[in-house]
């Protein structure tokens, strides 16, 4: 009788280890299917993100082009408008320096009162 219990125990023991054994093989399981799951869902994401990256891009690109061809546009218009009528185009400069003036003129007095 007294035989039996340690290996009443010991075939206790051995079942608490083996069910300890099986949740953690369980819980991996578990761990590994998740991943493989997240990481199937990070690669269609980033397949999806691909195409909207390189239109944003695309479209940027387009963008600093138009911008670039517009300044030189103007840059152009402006000197042809120089060499054309450069006495206007100097009263014109002065004319605005001036007002540019006046206005940081106010500005300052205005800030100087307060």
């Amino acid at each position: 009788m007294f035989l039996n219990k340690p290996v009443e125990k010991s075939s206790l023991l051995d079942q608490a280890a083996e069910s300890v054994d099986q949740s953690i093989l369980s819980t991996q399981q578990v761990a590994n299917d998740a991943l493989e799951k997240l990481t199937q869902a990070m690669q269609d994401l980033r397949h999806q993100a691909m195409p909207l990256v390189e239109r944003g891009a695309d479209s940027l690109r387009q963008t600093t082009h138009q911008l670039c061809v517009k300044a030189e546009r103007a840059t152009e218009s402006t000197a042809d408008h120089i060499r054309h009528d450069p006495l206007k185009s100097v009263l014109i400069a002065a004319a605005t320096g001036a007002a540019l003036m006046a206005l940081v003129n106010l500005v300052s007095h205005a800030r100087d009162r307060h």
